[in-house]
């Protein structure tokens, strides 16, 4: 994948006649940068750092740590791919960071914000000597997300005894995020949608249904949508939960499309192997716990029958970096462009 792709806009500004819904729309332009994940990575001064990865990167034990979640990858891959892999060893699941970037052109020039970033999977077949394309989405994380739950969601129900929603609560970052995936950048660099896998909801009811996929696992239905439900349905994306073969506990599978018929099996197992190992990483005590979720299940963070990995995180920097990068994009996004996104968000359409 090349850095630094830039989006045509396309903007004729000869053409008078164009729309103000397009004019806006088309102002928005997006930057893909690729960054190789590996036991050398060192995150650059333009990545959020509540980026999962970023924060195993730091500190004396950086390269040991993520050479140690690599190797949790690789193995949980070839354990899921164990047909035709008698050692085990067959494939090697390889990770790029993607950091989107967004322009935004008015009065005063272009600026660039850094939007979402994710990991995409490629896996390398040792056998065939072939590189076959991974899923993107992995380790899903943007500004405009980090401003809405961290600054947005906390200061409206400051002083509130009852918990509330505001209005139109998740609409931007929704409609920014069907703006990339449907842009001709992402078509251009990706075959497959997202798929967005997050860890299941501690404050929500599980059911295990007789329904097994091979690769997925069991399916589980939630007893109500939580609030990340509600927002990730704004980006177009529905969720269904599974239990992987050998896991402990189900996973949020959020996607648009067909889950089970859009994607390879070895796709969906790349994002499985990458993902469950970040959760057993930084939710120990839901997805390393040492007894397997039943058939009616409630994950639980004050678990404490749960095994540690070999690899250093820590919560607390994560929780008070959302915060400041929240306040980051109130102050470099929301704020300066309030008009203009108001005014783009009501006009947008696919």
């Amino acid at each position: 994948m090349k850095a630094n792709i830039q989006e045509d806009r396309g903007i004729n500004e000869k053409q008078n006649s164009v729309n103000t819904q397009n004019t806006i729309q088309n102002d928005f332009a997006f930057t893909l940068k690729s960054t190789c994940l590996d036991e050398n990575y060192h995150p650059s001064s333009e990545t959020r750092l509540t980026t999962n990865f970023a924060n195993l990167a730091r500190g004396s034990n950086r390269q040991q740590n993520l050479r140690n979640a690599l190797n949790m990858i690789n193995n949980r891959f070839n354990a899921l791919a164990h047909l035709d892999n008698p050692k085990g060893d067959r494939y090697l699941v390889e990770l790029e960071i993607i950091t989107v970037t967004m322009s935004i052109d008015d009065k005063n020039g272009v600026n660039n914000l850094p939007l979402i970033e994710v990991l995409k999977t490629n896996i390398f077949d040792h056998k065939t000597s072939q590189r076959i394309e991974g899923i993107a989405g992995n380790n899903f994380s943007s500004y405009v997300r980090d401003y809405d739950f961290s600054i947005l969601l906390i200061g409206h129900n400051k002083n509130k005894s009852n918990f509330c929603i505001p209005e139109n609560f998740g609409d931007l970052h929704g409609k920014l995020y069907k703006c990339f995936v449907n842009s001709a950048t992402y078509k251009e660099h990706f075959k497959m949608s997202p798929i967005i896998c997050l860890s299941v909801s501690s404050n929500k009811t599980y059911t295990r249904t007789e329904y097994q996929h091979p690769v997925l696992g069991f399916e589980y239905l939630q007893d109500q949508y939580s609030i990340t439900d509600e927002y990730f349905s704004k980006m177009g994306l529905k969720v269904r939960f599974f239990m992987p073969p050998n896991s402990v506990a189900p996973m949020a599978f959020y996607h648009s499309g067909d889950l089970l018929a859009d994607y390879t099996d070895l796709g969906l197992i790349s994002s499985i192997s990458t993902m469950e190992t970040f959760q057993k990483i930084y939710r120990p005590e839901i997805y390393n716990a040492n007894s397997v979720a039943g058939k009616i299940y409630q994950p639980s963070i004050k678990h404490e029958d749960y095994s540690l990995t070999r690899v250093a995180y820590d919560r607390e920097e994560r929780s008070r970096l959302a915060v400041e990068q929240g306040k980051y994009a109130e102050e470099h996004f929301i704020k300066p462009y309030k008009s203009l996104l108001e005014q783009w968000s009501a006009n947008f359409t696919l």
